[in-house]
């Protein structure tokens, strides 16, 4: 059997009463609906301060499984795993915990750290100095130290129970989904938009993606990976909608009619208008956008000044104080790296001298000339589907770029890992010929290779292979798979 206890985010614990058990109820039904899954018989019990969850399976790979899924869960502070003991003296606490942390603790220094419900003929220090003495006594190499010690024994003792904390891990933090009305977040796959749905998804807004196309196919195919990506980690227990505009003719006009140093803020104003109509045929809120304070022209606070004035719906920055790096190591945490470092930049319009403090009079001169009858028309032409047709549907539209275990007589491998991965682990395959040309240089260096050859792109997770793959096929070159070999 395995159990484990899960701990209420700290801004739940300080909510009203009925808040609180609004919050505490739904993130007991996220549970359940992520774990019986796995497990249809787990029992999940809400004990209002936390989440207890039991499971009859004990195989390693339930727990592991149990704990990847908890760990991205909103809502849960921390995931702990127990062992449930019922006791009817401190004795029989200690004789538990020797047989359970004699091996971790042996040759270390370690303490003793109790937490205590009930009514006891003991108190809480009382019974860490007594667990705590035996184990110092009776674990060879042991030596107690109150204060940064290498081991902290938790224990944590209600009623007739001990519960023998003896691994903690770290949740996702925030607030249950869907305790937050719904926003709809404005992606494009890099790294900006993705961590930036990833921090409402966190804070309980159920997450609903807007991408603006303005690359094609492949861009398209990518964008659903990493939108659907973040749905099946964060969010899965609530379906949410995908939603694609064809931008491209909203760009063509702006190239066209719209003066080179307003096209940046025109741009922006433009989605916003379009993801304020979808929004409202939606019944969502607000919008989400992954802009950062000067992080380009069109996010200084004179021009998203500007961009704002253009809808009354309300829109949110979660990312508007991070630096580029801090939003990056995010990106790494949550996994969406790998594919936002192999998403082509779609500008769509570039001024060679913007203006970083643009006055709406300007831009409003400038919009005179725009025809929205280009921009309606996107918008009613936008294409809504359920998050969960992604992944059959991604399917078909991928099944040209082939991925291969075994490669082929006379193929070539493209290790297209960065510079850092691959001096990490070089990829050396017996026989065949390997190259390293990164995911940066493929679109620029991939015509000088011959081309009467097979290539097989190659990176770590397949991700990065299958996009770039499809890039080059849209740009012609057809002898182009992916090597994906079998663990």
């Amino acid at each position: 059997m395995l159990k484990f206890i899960v701990k209420l985010h700290p801004e739940i614990i300080i909510k009203s009463k009925s808040v609180r058990k609004r919050f505490t109820s739904i993130l007991e039904r996220n549970v359940k609906m992520i774990l019986r899954k796995f497990d249809e018989k787990v029992a999940v019990k809400n004990n209002w301060d936390n989440i207890t969850i039991t499971t009859q399976l004990s195989d390693e790979q339930t727990r592991l499984t149990f704990i990847d899924e908890l760990k991205r869960v909103p809502g849960i502070e921390q995931v702990v795993e127990v062992k449930e003991v019922i006791f009817d003296t401190l004795d029989d606490i200690y004789q538990h915990a020797l047989g359970l942390v004699a091996p971790v603790i042996a040759g270390k220094t370690f303490c003793v750290r109790i937490k205590r419900q009930g009514t006891h003929d003991f108190t809480s220090t009382e019974a860490e100095r007594y667990v705590g003495g035996g184990l110092n006594q009776n674990v060879e190499g042991a030596s107690v130290k109150l204060t940064r010690p290498d081991v902290t024994v938790k224990i944590e003792i209600k009623d007739n129970r001990a519960y023998l904390l003896t691994e903690i891990h770290r949740g996702l933090g925030g607030f249950p989904l869907p305790t937050q009305e719904d926003v709809l977040s404005l992606i494009s796959g890099g790294f900006d938009s993705g961590v930036a749905t990833y921090h409402m998804m966190r804070k309980g807004a159920r997450t609903h993606f807007l991408f603006f196309n303005l690359g094609g196919a492949a861009h398209e195919i990518g964008v659903k990976q990493v939108s659907y990506f973040l749905w099946k980690q964060f969010s899965s227990t609530h379906r949410v909608k995908f939603i694609a505009v064809d931008f491209e003719p909203v760009v063509a006009e702006i190239l066209e009619n719209i003066d080179s140093g307003e096209m940046g803020v025109v741009l922006k104003r433009m989605m916003m208008r379009a993801g304020s109509k979808i929004a409202e045929r939606l019944n969502i809120p607000a919008l989400v956008t992954g802009e950062s304070i000067g992080q380009v022209s069109s996010q200084t606070l004179a021009n998203l000044s500007v961009i704002d004035r253009v809808t009354e719906t309300l829109i949110l920055r979660p990312l508007i104080h991070l630096d580029k790096q801090e939003i990056i190591s995010t990106a790494r945490q949550i996994g969406t790296i790998e594919m936002a470092e192999a998403m082509p930049e779609y500008c769509g319009v570039i001024s060679k001298k913007p203006n970083v403090k643009t006055r709406i009079g300007k831009v409003q001169a400038e919009e005179e000339k725009f025809d929205f009858d280009v921009l309606n028309t996107v918008v009613d032409n936008a294409r809504i589907m359920d998050i969960r047709e992604i992944e059959e549907a991604t399917k078909e539209e991928v099944k040209e770029a082939e991925s291969v275990s075994e490669l082929p007589q006379g193929a070539v491998v493209l290790d297209i890992r960065s510079p850092e991965e691959e001096d990490d682990s070089p990829l050396e395959i017996e026989g065949f010929e390997v190259k390293h040309l990164p995911f940066f240089r493929l679109a620029t260096q991939f015509g000088d290779l011959p081309q009467d050859k097979e290539y097989f792109l190659y990176c770590k997770k397949g991700v990065m292979s299958q996009l770039q793959a499809l890039i080059l096929h849209e740009k012609g070159y057809l002898n182009v798979r992916v090597y994906k070999p079998s663990k």
